[in-house]
C-alpha cells in the first residue's frame, strides 16, 4: 500500500508545478454546491481554447457543448436529471451538456488535411458511433480539467436520461448527450472527503 511519503517522492519526478498539481488533481474535488457568482462566456471560451489542443484519435473533434443559460432551458434539463442531480443542476451558476457528434467524420478532411478522404474510414455507422463516444469521453475529461484550470469547480454527472436530453437539446438526431457538468465557484460544504484510489501496484504491470 502506498504512503503519503511514497506519493510525494513519485510526484517529485513531475515537471508540472506543485501549485498546478494541486489545482488540477491533488486538491480538486467534484463540487456539489456553488456560489451565485456567474460563469461568463469569456471563461468558457478560455477553457475551450485550452483543452481543444488535448490529444484524440486521428484529431477527431466530436465534442459538442450546449451552455444551458435560460431559465426555460434549465427547467427542461432538470426534468431529465435523476435524484439529487435535479437540485444541484437547478442551482448551479452554469450547466453544460457535453455530447458526441456522431457525424464528426464530416470535419475530418479539414482536421486531418494530410490524408485523402479520411472520412471514408468511418463510413460504417457502428464504428463511427463507437469512435465518437470514445473520443468525446476523452474530451469530457479534458474539459473538466480545463474548468479547474480556470479556477472554477466542476460537478460532472451521468445521472440523467441521455435519450431524453439528446432529443430535447439536439433536434437533428446526430448528437448523443454523454455528460452534464455543473460549473462555478464552490459553495458551502461543496466537497466530499477524498475517496480512496487504487495503488500503483494494483494498476500498473510490466510486460
Amino acid at each position: 500500500m502506498s504512503t503519503p511519503e511514497n506519493s510525494d517522492a513519485a510526484l517529485s519526478h513531475l515537471t508540472l508545478a506543485p501549485e498546478a498539481q494541486n489545482q488540477l488533481f491533488l486538491e480538486a474535488r467534484t463540487a456539489n454546491t456553488f456560489t451565485d457568482e456567474p460563469v461568463t462566456d469569456e471563461q468558457v471560451r478560455a477553457i475551450y481554447e485550452l483543452v481543444k489542443y488535448a490529444p484524440t484519435s486521428m484529431n477527431q473533434q466530436p465534442l459538442r457543448v450546449v451552455l444551458v443559460r435560460s431559465p426555460e432551458a434549465r427547467a427542461r434539463l432538470v426534468s431529465h436529471m435523476t435524484g439529487r442531480n435535479q437540485e444541484k443542476t437547478a442551482k448551479a451558476p452554469l450547466v453544460a451538456i457535453l455530447a458526441a457528434d456522431l457525424d464528426f467524420h464530416e470535419e475530418l478532411p479539414r482536421l486531418v488535411p494530410f490524408m485523402d478522404s479520411p472520412q471514408d474510414l468511418f463510413a460504417e455507422p457502428g464504428l463511427r458511433e463507437a469512435s465518437a463516444r470514445f473520443n468525446t469521453a476523452l474530451q469530457v475529461g479534458y474539459f473538466i480539467l480545463g474548468v479547474r484550470a480556470a479556477g472554477l469547480a466542476a460537478g460532472p454527472m451521468i445521472g440523467f436520461d441521455p435519450e431524453a436530453v439528446s432529443k430535447e437539446f439536439f433536434e437533428d438526431g446526430r448528437h448523443r448527450a454523454l455528460c452534464v457538468v455543473n460549473i462555478g465557484r464552490p459553495g458551502p460544504e461543496a466537497w466530499m472527503g477524498r475517496l480512496p484510489r487504487l495503488d500503483y501496484a494494483e494498476v500498473v504491470t510490466t510486460a
